[in-house]
């Protein structure tokens, strides 16, 4: 129900945030603990999803063989497994600091409202982006008990990524979601326009991590792991056409998750050779 590759798109991005904070490599324990918090805020927010979207996966094919649909799981051993996770998260930020633990349940709130967000609004894409984005800002905050402005520069892209890519999938639903009367930007723009504004999105993207070298003055290293970004989402981009989204999947897993570790790497990299 739950794939490693799921985790492995916004950890990064959490770990190049709580780096930033602490300049360097944070204590161990901090580290092992946002670790903690990110795998299960992010298995609670799969799972809850798949439960609130039990139905709606059940009637669209692509959807059908997930394992609610099929009956592989029940509602109540899912929603006991989302519950375990959402506490494993709550004790995760308890052992961080006295902020992460006030916050998390607004964390919680936003990860799991979110699998609603497509019943009523268009730009669910970009609230699943922040949903996530809010990573590298929560990582800050572990790592100093205390938020900067500066590393909302890595929230706000992160959200562009994610929103990005995210509407890139919603192609694949594009008549599913008319004949449903779900929304989403390719239902109301068609798939053509949504692959333009998923390009945006990324564009916007590269920007505000340009941003973010500039505001923490990181090195040739990080700008390096900027132009990898860009020339990864331009190949991202180039798998998936208006008539052809067959290599779709291999977009959104592969490449979007190679993004996120290449990104962190470089800044990783940057970072602990200034020191």
């Amino acid at each position: 129900m739950i794939k490693w590759e799921h985790s492995i798109f916004a950890l990064p991005f959490a770990l190049s945030g709580a780096m930033l904070a602490a300049g360097g490599f944070p204590a161990w324990h901090q580290l092992a603990w946002i670790v903690v918090a990110m795998v299960s805020a992010r298995s609670a927010a799969m799972a809850f999803n798949r439960v609130a979207d039990a139905a709606i996966d059940a009637a669209n094919p692509r959807t059908q063989t997930r394992a609610l649909p099929v009956g592989t799981l029940t509602p109540t051993f899912v929603m006991t497994f989302v519950v375990v996770s959402c506490a494993i998260f709550i004790f995760a930020a308890a052992q961080l600091n006295h902020l992460t633990l006030i916050l998390s349940p607004l964390a919680l709130a936003f990860l799991l409202l979110y699998s609603y967000t497509k019943r009523f609004t268009r730009w669910s894409h970009l609230v699943l982006g922040f949903a996530l984005g809010i990573a590298p800002a929560a990582a800050w905050i572990a790592v100093r008990g205390s938020l900067d402005p500066r590393i909302l520069l890595l929230t706000a892209a992160v959200t562009f990524w994610v929103g990005g890519f995210d509407v890139l999938y919603a192609c694949q639903d594009y008549e599913f979601d008319r004949q449903s009367n779900l929304h989403s930007l390719p239902r109301y723009v068609g798939i053509r326009s949504a692959l333009l504004i998923a390009r945006f999105f990324h564009v916007a993207m590269l920007l505000l991590l340009i941003a973010l070298i500039i505001t923490f003055g990181l090195g040739k290293l990080a700008v390096v792991g900027v132009v990898a970004v860009a020339l990864l989402l331009a190949y991202e981009h180039s798998l998936v056409s208006a008539t052809d989204l067959s290599k779709l999947n291999a977009a959104f897993f592969t490449m979007n998750g190679v993004i996120s570790v290449v990104f962190f790497l470089f800044v990783a990299a940057d970072l602990l050779l200034r020191h």
